[in-house]
């Protein structure tokens, strides 16, 4: 997965919107004001590219155990972020795009009840 693929992939769900709230690097996606994905684009050139996404805290320690290439969040609260590392090849696109799937519906499911219906 290469970064249009990465932002494209995110840009087509509903109600996402793309930001750079920390600094001129961080991408950011959002779904109704509220991250589910995080890249430096620094790091995606220097051909160190990793994704943050937020996950169920059991799947998480699930993945961390059976994936080197998926640690705890990196500058994230580690217990529901992981961090996905896409460059080591490890990891296949369908899974990434599985993993960026899980984030936006984690993130969905906190929403309030009226705002979740608008993304059905």
């Amino acid at each position: 997965m290469n970064i249009e693929d990465y932002r494209n992939y995110c840009m087509k769900k509903k109600e996402v919107t793309e930001h750079f709230p920390f600094d001129n690097d961080t991408l950011v996606f959002k779904v109704c004001n509220k991250m589910f994905a995080l890249a430096s684009l620094k790091r995606w050139e220097n051909g160190e590219a990793f994704i943050n996404l937020k996950c169920d805290p059991e799947y998480a320690q699930e993945l961390r155990a059976e994936y080197e290439s998926i640690k705890p969040g990196y500058h994230m609260h580690k217990q529901q972020w992981n961090s996905v590392y896409v460059h080591t090849g490890e990891l296949s696109p369908q899974l990434i795009t599985e993993l960026i799937d899980h984030s936006y519906d984690m993130v969905v499911k906190g929403l309030p009840k009226k705002i979740r219906e608008t993304l059905k």
